[in-house]
């Protein structure tokens, strides 16, 4: 058992996730809008009105002033950080920047003159977090808040009014990159061109205007509504995490929430009733329901449910819940196994004067099943070249700390989870393993080691080197490999960090075929240091900081950093490099080298390379629904790609024309030739995901997973033909496989 990393007082757990995974700063209010606030120490002749969430003032807690103390110590010390930086003004200029693009990443709130006006906080935000004087961060979210209701309103204004979609008019939605609008007139402009785009989505959808009008009317008013539920707490989550991101992309603030939140994401586990939520308007409903859970097993709880209040123990009174946010919900619904909440719900097809049911649940622990590393067995070839492939898809590197570090018998765990898989797969019999890593974005680092050596066995996995240059070779331990036959890593642009720790290491090894497309390009390991731990506190109050310690290598010396992992057989990339990976990051380590490790090839997959891509790109040309794949990202690359809308109706009228065009033919190919007859993939509806019937989605999104994907039935075949050709060559084979395997790769 592999030790943590222990400093004084503080338990710290190795990760290497990617930041996007964890990076709790989002771009606007158009993708979940969080806020932060502060006292008022700084607010001389440039103070602003204090931030009101609805009709109460934000305000900073002395807890959180605490905390931004705790989190400077952390930051700005070498000992803890692998780049530390001082809290400086320079520091200071890209807290400010990344708070503002925190607030208002498509600058579609703020102008130049707010700007302007938020000048001299920029070198003086350092000396806020110091003196653990919060002010200008609330400061600044007041006007934020002004703005977001100014904005909406004007929004709402023209809805009012018709539109002409005969002339040139266009969009230009991708505002990443585009100066502040110079004053309000100009983001009048912007707001007239973003709702008219929001119009003719709709209407390309064929509703009515009023239908339209009040859809419009509706989703803008839950702007408003939703940022002014945001707290203090939500104002200083988002301000301490833009400190944190300016040192380096991974390097995260967590509240006490966000903690809790990142926990179970990484044990799978929690104590509740077992049901996924979401927000529908006012309410809160059912988006999915775990099964073998409280809720599962009352037999009275279904998607679509919407939840309307909640009580306490068996008698507690029962809180109007109507209008709460999302989280605050889900907070008090949670609870310690074995007590008792009380849920009044309205069913998903009743109307909203209808008479609630009250349904008692007793909480239990629920494990999080669908979010496990899962298999299925493809079969691909035919006649004598037939094949039975085994595919495990690892969503990602969890690992339950908590009960590691108890001894806790049956504690989540990636690998060990996969291990079970591979024993299964044995007893199936079949001829060789895919492990899926799409759009996992890494986890433990424990995890990444332990699950390299069920293929590889004993030996050098990673290498880790600290901010002082100490190099330090992580080995996985165990005596054996669980599997050793023939076997593919299928990964993408979104699999990183821990994932690319294991497909590096299977390259490196020679162990089996990286197939796919480059991925993110993380390389870097951040340790998760508990404050209250530091400053012995029982309760929940100061949170945690995920920061980045060390940089990790491949056994042969090369980085991921920026490059990534290349892929043996590569697929259409589905993301442009430029626009998403660590390369995309300004403030990312670069690349960088050091010596390999002592490690042995096992095997020389990627030898089979050369003789596999002729029959890869043969099968590819046949195979319609991979040929629908590649059509279907070349069309969504070439279209965001122009990063403008047209807003004329006849060409956006042309374009939904052809996507129905080609659906419709897609469907009569898929019946002619006897595969799944329901096309996954609808028509642009013009709605948001809270705006459509929950139960309808959940049914798409539950396909879409049973589905297997033309990726990795591809895959699948790619590594059936390398089974061929070991099997029609035994010298091959002896070069190919290792040792251990050869004539007996299933053992």
């Amino acid at each position: 058992m592999r030790k943590l990393l222990l400093l004084p007082l503080v338990l710290v757990v190795t990760l290497v996730l990617a930041g996007h995974s964890l990076n709790t700063a989002p771009k606007s209010e158009l993708r979940n809008l969080i806020a932060s606030n502060a006292p008022a120490a700084l607010a001389g002749k440039h103070a602003i009105a204090p931030a009101h969430s609805g009709t109460a003032t934000l305000a900073p807690s002395a807890d959180e002033g605490k905390a931004a103390r705790l989190v400077y110590g952390l930051l700005s010390d070498s000992q803890f950080h692998y780049r530390p930086e001082p809290l400086d003004d320079a520091m200071s200029a890209q807290i400010f920047k990344r708070y503002l693009d925190a607030l208002d990443a498509d600058k579609m709130f703020f102008t130049q003159a707010d700007i302007d006006r938020f000048a001299p906080y920029k070198t003086t935000l350092d000396n806020a977090i110091k003196s653990e004087q919060l002010q200008p961060a609330y400061d600044i979210f007041a006007v934020y808040l002004q703005r977001v209701g100014e904005r909406i309103a004007f929004a709402q204004s023209l809805l009012k009014q018709d539109f002409d979609f005969s002339g040139k008019d266009s969009w230009a939605y991708d505002r990443k990159d585009a100066p502040w609008a110079k004053d309000r007139t100009a983001l009048d402009e912007l707001w007239r061109k973003s709702v008219k785009n929001d119009v003719l989505r709709l209407k390309l959808a064929n509703k009515a205007m009023p239908e339209i009008r009040k859809t419009l009317d509706k989703r803008y008013g839950e702007i408003t509504r939703r940022i002014r539920q945001r707290s203090g707490e939500d104002v200083f989550q988002i301000f301490l995490d833009s400190y944190a991101l300016s040192l380096d992309p991974h390097t995260n603030y967590m509240d006490p929430r966000t903690t809790q939140n990142f926990k179970i994401t990484m044990s799978l586990s929690l104590e509740g009733i077992g049901a996924v939520l979401q927000q529908q308007g006012d309410y809160v409903a059912v988006r999915s329901i775990v099964a073998g859970g409280p809720a599962a097993n009352s037999g009275k709880i279904k998607v679509g449910d919407r939840i309307v209040g909640v009580g306490q123990g068996a008698n507690g009174a029962i809180e109007d819940v109507v209008d709460q946010r999302l989280d605050d919900v889900v907070q008090q619904i949670r609870g310690g196994a074995n007590t008792k909440v009380r849920l009044e719900v309205l069913p998903g097809d009743a109307g909203v004067d209808a008479k609630p049911m009250t349904i008692t649940i007793v909480r239990q622990k629920i494990r999080l099943e669908d979010q496990a590393a899962k298999s299925r067995i493809i079969e691909t070839g035919t006649g004598m070249a037939k094949h039975r492939i085994g595919v495990i898809d690892l969503p990602t590197f969890y690992e339950d700390f908590e009960g590691r570090r108890t001894s806790d018998p049956n504690y989540a765990s990636a690998s060990h989870d996969v291990a079970k898989l591979l024993a299964q797969f044995k007893k199936d019999k079949v001829d060789g393993v895919v492990v899926d890593l799409r759009d996992n974005g890494g986890g433990s680092l424990d995890e990444a080691i332990a699950l390299t050596g069920l293929f590889v066995g004993p030996g050098p996995v990673v290498q880790v080197r600290q901010a002082g240059g100490r190099v330090s070779v992580q080995d996985d331990d165990d005596t054996h490999a669980t599997w050793n036959g023939p076997l593919a890593v299928l990964v993408n642009r979104g699999s990183a960090s821990a994932s690319e720790i294991f497909a590096a290491a299977i390259q490196d090894y020679g162990r089996g075929l990286i197939v796919g497309e480059n991925t993110f390009g993380k390389g870097t390991v951040q340790n998760l240091v508990d404050l209250d731990r530091i400053t012995r506190s029982d309760d929940a109050r100061y949170g945690q900081v995920k920061l980045t310690v060390a940089q990790f290598f491949r056994v042969n010396g090369g980085s991921t950093q920026n490059r990534g992992v290349v892929p043996d057989i590569a697929f259409p990339a589905s993301l442009d490099g430029k626009d998403y990976g660590e390369s995309t990051y300004d403030n990312a380590l670069p690349y960088s080298q050091i010596k390999a490790a002592g490690y042995r090839a096992l095997s020389r997959f990627a030898s089979l390379v050369p003789r596999l891509l002729p029959l890869h790109e043969s099968r590819a040309k046949g195979d319609r629904e991979y040929q629908w794949w590649m059509q279907d990202y070349t069309q969504f690359r070439e279209r965001t790609d122009k990063k403008i809308l047209s807003l004329n109706l006849a060409e956006r009228t042309a374009e939904r024309d052809h996507d129905e065009a080609q659906r419709k033919q897609r469907a009569a190919e898929r019946k002619k030739y006897g595969l799944d007859t329901d096309d996954l993939a609808r028509a642009d509806d013009g709605l948001q995901a809270d705006e459509r019937n929950i139960a309808e989605e959940a049914r798409l999104e539950k396909e879409a997973k049973d589905r297997i994907s033309p990726l990795q039935r591809e895959t699948a075949a790619i590594l059936g033909d390398a089974i061929d050709l070991l099997g029609a060559d035994t010298k091959l084979a002896a070069q190919v496989l290792p040792p251990r395997a050869h004539g007996a790769w299933a053992d």
